[in-house]
């Protein structure tokens, strides 16, 4: 299995840094819309949608409405994401109860547009906004900057959660998470944002509110990661699917950034360090 999981991820790696890191905004567009597609043909298994045919049909809407996108403004999009994470903490938070609401498959399958839509266009829109934070003015930092703090979120919960994990965060939906983990990992993005304040020489303002919408970044990104496992936990399956040997579906990759993507990017356009754009410019 661990040999499986690295030569997946060194296969996997290249392509991702390439895609993200390398491309002119519509080959990012195209690129990201592809990673968001193949999402969505997960998406719709977990949402009860069996056939191949159906998952499919499904996942080639999700295409379609991305790129019938283009040209909205990207600001439209980000606050109904934010208006969609607080209605997933409520359901999160419920479960199992006020399943029988949203279990029905046309509901599950309406949950992943809220999911997946506003995560292109947040990571577009961090793309092509004009960025400007302390002496940093290139896109392409911030889009590190938003994927450095989900993955230091999630080192630091795991450590913190296996040296001190008792309180159990929700058992119910992710028996393996805890309190301990979520403020370990919050610490940890704290000092990130922190030490990214420093190297980018900006000002004291900026850099506390930057800790602010980093710590807030960083705790929704667990509610991504909670949102899927509550659907998996629904659909009675491990993993979103076997396309990443050893690694499980790209859902199971991207779930924690498909929530702090478009809040991150909604929260740095508010305070002006991205200009408010169309979804692909």
């Amino acid at each position: 299995m661990l040999k499986t999981r690295i030569i997946t991820a060194l296969i996997l790696a290249p392509i991702a840094i390439g895609g993200i890191f390398f491309l002119p905004p519509l080959g990012f567009a195209l690129f990201t819309g592809a990673i968001i597609t193949l999402g969505a043909w997960e998406w719709a298994n977990m949402s009860g949608i069996e056939s191949q045919p159906g998952r499919v049909g499904y996942a080639l809407v999700m295409a379609a409405l991305l790129y019938a996108l283009g040209g909205l403004p990207a600001l439209l999009v980000l606050w109904l994401a934010i208006a969609w994470w607080l209605v997933c903490f409520w359901l999160v938070r419920r479960y199992p109860a006020g399943s029988e609401r949203w279990g029905a498959i046309p509901v599950r399958a309406l949950m992943g547009f809220m999911v997946l839509v506003p995560a292109w266009v947040g990571l577009n829109h961090l793309r092509n906004g004009g960025f400007q934070f302390g002496d940093v003015a290139n896109n392409l930092v911030v889009i590190l900057y938003i994927f450095l703090v989900v993955w230091v979120a999630d080192i630091g919960a795991y450590f913190a959660g296996r040296a001190f994990g008792k309180a159990k965060l929700a058992p119910r939906v992710s028996p393996g998470k805890s309190w301990a983990g979520v403020w370990g990992g919050l610490a940890a993005v704290a000092l990130l944002a922190i030490l990214a304040s420093l190297l980018a020489n900006a000002g004291v303002a900026e850099a506390m509110l930057l800790v602010v919408a980093s710590l807030v970044t960083g705790f929704v990104s667990v509610l991504g990661d909670l949102l899927e496992s509550m659907l998996k936990r629904f659909r009675g399956i491990k993993d979103s699917s076997q396309l990443l040997p050893g690694h499980g579906g790209i859902m199971d990759r991207i779930d924690s950034l498909t929530a702090a993507i478009p809040v991150f990017a909604l929260m740095i356009t508010l305070l002006g360090w991205l200009t408010a754009g169309q979804v692909v410019a």
